[in-house]
C-alpha cells in the first residue's frame, strides 16, 4: 500500500476521535476518543519515520504510548472519583468535584 493511504486513514481516526470529543458527553467515551486521536497521531508518526528511512518517528510514537498510558491511569482514577461521587459518567459534573 503506498504511505499516504495511511495517512489517509490517520487523518480520519484523527477527526473521528476529535468529533468524539466534541460531541459526547460520557467521560469514558471522551476518553476513549483522546486515545484514538493518540493512535492516529502515532499512526503518522511512524509513516513519516516509514517515508524518511529513519526511526525519529518510530520512537516519537513509543514515548506516545507510555505518556498515553499514563494518562489511562490518572484518567481512570478520576472518572472513578467522579462516578463514586456523582453517581454519573458525565463530563458536565466534573466541574461540581470542586470541594
Amino acid at each position: 500500500m503506498n504511505p499516504v493511504n495511511y495517512l489517509y486513514l490517520s487523518a480520519l481516526l484523527f477527526t473521528i476521535g476529535a468529533t468524539g470529543v466534541l460531541i459526547r458527553r460520557n467521560a469514558i467515551v471522551v476518553f476513549m476518543c483522546i486515545e484514538l486521536m493518540l493512535n492516529a497521531c502515532n499512526l503518522a508518526f511512524v509513516v513519516f519515520s516509514r517515508m524518511h528511512g529513519n526511526l525519529d518517528g518510530q520512537i516519537i510514537a513509543f514515548f506516545t504510548m507510555v505518556v498515553a498510558a499514563a494518562e489511562v491511569v490518572v484518567g481512570l482514577a478520576i472518572i472513578v472519583s467522579l462516578f463514586r461521587s456523582r453517581h454519573s459518567a458525565s463530563v458536565d459534573d466534573a466541574s461540581l468535584m470542586k470541594l
